[in-house]
């Protein structure tokens, strides 16, 4: 049977104190699930902060590099994929999970959000601002879930996962 993939995106440079406790929370409650965890896989951000968290909790870890070898990997991926495709590894990170988290935002994550969307694929947006949400429903409406906590994203998750459109 297939693993279900989870994909956790965000800003590495840019991401706030709130985005890393909180990716770090959602790898490990996605680790204790169960899922694979997916992210960029760089030691940065919110891919670094929710590699960590499904270590911990003893998951597996895939990192979808830019890059052609495993330069600035974070400690914490199990399975690094070497893309040599720049900012285009955005969409072999999208389509290769079966739902996508975006906690916080950044110009990276705004990408993925929209490459996601555009390709039919479940996002849900963690704790967006007014405006990112606003953005994002002008957009794409009916299209994403937002939540606020680990239990309503573990819960949006597995309704997605078991019920796949």
């Amino acid at each position: 049977m297939r693993k279900l993939i989870v994909g956790v995106m965000g800003p590495g440079a840019g991401a706030t104190p709130e985005n890393l406790t909180a990716a770090y929370d959602l790898g490990k409650a996605i680790a204790e699930a169960g899922w694979v965890l997916l992210t960029g896989g760089r030691a940065a951000g919110v891919m670094a902060a929710a590699s960590q968290g499904a270590k911990v909790a003893g998951g597996l870890t895939v990192g979808i590099l830019p890059g052609k070898n495993h330069q600035g990997l974070a400690d914490s991926i199990d399975i690094a994929i070497c893309t040599d495709l720049g900012n285009g590894r955005n969409n072999v990170n999208v389509l290769s999970a079966d739902v996508v988290v975006a906690v916080g935002l950044g110009l990276g994550t705004v990408s993925e959000i929209a490459l996601a969307l555009k390709n039919r694929k479940p996002v849900i947006l963690w704790q967006p601002t007014p405006a990112t949400q606003a953005f994002f429903t002008e957009l794409a409406p009916d299209q994403f879930s937002v939540v606020e906590n680990i239990p309503e994203a573990i819960a949006h998750i597995k309704a997605i996962l078991h019920n796949p459109t």
